[in-house]
């Protein structure tokens, strides 16, 4: 039996193509849902538009500080896992309930599995690198997105008989969803926008959003994108990034002089706003890898990157907060014919972990 345990929203959508995999092959598995950023059902409309089975266990953690988000985690999981005595456990990623479920399952003797593991911006300022590679080296499978994450977990002194390339689950899921999202998602019309008429901009990340310097790096850079464009800016709003716009008095009716803000928006939506996008500007590093895979030209909104691959493939460049390097890397991707290669697999990536689990 396989647990798998999600705590956040890319997690749920890169861990769906597992689940489907499972039901293909009929295994046996559970699903463990911290609600580490948010509650399950703030965070059902995923689950339906996946169509995933409810959760069997909700935490409803919260959030916290690390300690206290990976405290709360690890007791919670703990617990079901020594109800449930699953073969091994799964988890997607960096977040604190990754490393939580990972720290659980290792230390009462249960197998673990990382997705997406290898990842590396060789910057331990981001909570995230910390916690991606904590949980490499407990893990007794390690899922690799590509031959680079191989590479860096053998340069770390991982066996290689643990390590698996198994491509990336966003890609199942963008080619299990685009088709739906395209049917399904009016969220172009909703907000008057046409194909590749808009810029789509996602700024999430402590390091930018909780440093003032960076966040008005950010705002000064879409008003000049605004002035010399001209075109909208959709910017769907992280409840986090949202709290630090009041905590810094920053006037967000000012703001929307030149963004459009809006709420954040579901897994359908989002991806339709992405695949239709002239440009996105972000600081994810799942978006880094869905606007690569989708072939819309992103800049990222940081210093540095765990997603290598985008920026050799040419789909993506590092802009870091400064406004002038942002319009200046904007101008760049706006010029830039859009053939890259996709480097993260074709797109079955949640079978070969199953296949390799089984």
């Amino acid at each position: 039996m396989i647990y798998m345990v999600v705590g956040t929203r890319p997690e749920i959508i890169k861990m769906a193509p597992v689940v489907r995999a499972c039901e293909k092959e009929n295994v046996e598995y559970g699903i463990i849902h911290t609600g580490q950023h948010y509650s399950y059902e703030l965070d059902k409309i995923f689950f339906d538009e996946l169509e995933l089975p409810r959760p069997e266990h909700n935490l409803d953690i919260g959030s916290g500080t690390h300690a206290e988000e990976t405290g709360r985690a690890l007791a919670g999981i703990e617990k079901i896992l020594m109800e449930e005595k699953p073969d091994v456990v799964l988890v997607e990623g960096d977040t604190n309930s990754v490393l939580a479920g990972a720290l659980a399952a290792s230390k009462i003797h249960i197998k673990v599995g990382h997705v997406e593991a290898g990842l590396r911006s060789y910057s331990r300022r981001m909570p995230e690198e910390i916690n991606r590679v904590l949980v490499d080296h407990i893990s007794d499978y390690l899922f690799a997105p590509t031959e680079n994450a191989k590479g860096i977990l053998l340069g770390e002194g991982i066996p290689g008989e643990k390590i698996f390339v198994t491509g990336n689950t966003i890609v199942d899921s963008i080619y299990q969803n685009l088709e739906i999202a395209n049917r399904k998602s009016g969220i172009l019309k909703r907000l008057n926008l046409e194909k590749e008429g808009y810029f789509l901009v996602t700024v999430h990340r402590a390091e930018n959003v909780d440093v003032r310097k960076r966040l008005d790096g950010v705002i000064d850079a879409l008003g000049k994108l605004k002035e010399r464009f001209g075109l909208p800016i959709i910017y769907p709003v992280h409840p986090r990034a949202l709290k630090q716009l009041g905590n810094f008095n920053i006037d967000v009716r000012k703001m929307e002089d030149n963004v459009t803000m809006i709420k954040p928006v579901g897994f359908l939506d989002f991806l339709h706003l992405e695949a239709n996008a002239k440009l996105v500007l972000t600081d994810s590093g799942g978006v880094q890898e869905e606007t690569c895979v989708l072939r819309v030209p992103c800049v990222t909104l940081r210093d540095n990157t765990e997603r290598p691959e985008t920026v050799d493939a040419g789909s993506n460049i590092l802009a870091g907060c400064d406004p002038e390097k942002i319009i200046k890397s904007a101008d760049v991707m706006l010029g830039r014919e859009r053939n890259w290669k996709n480097p993260f697999g074709g797109g079955n990536a949640g079978e070969k972990i199953i296949d390799i689990l089984k």
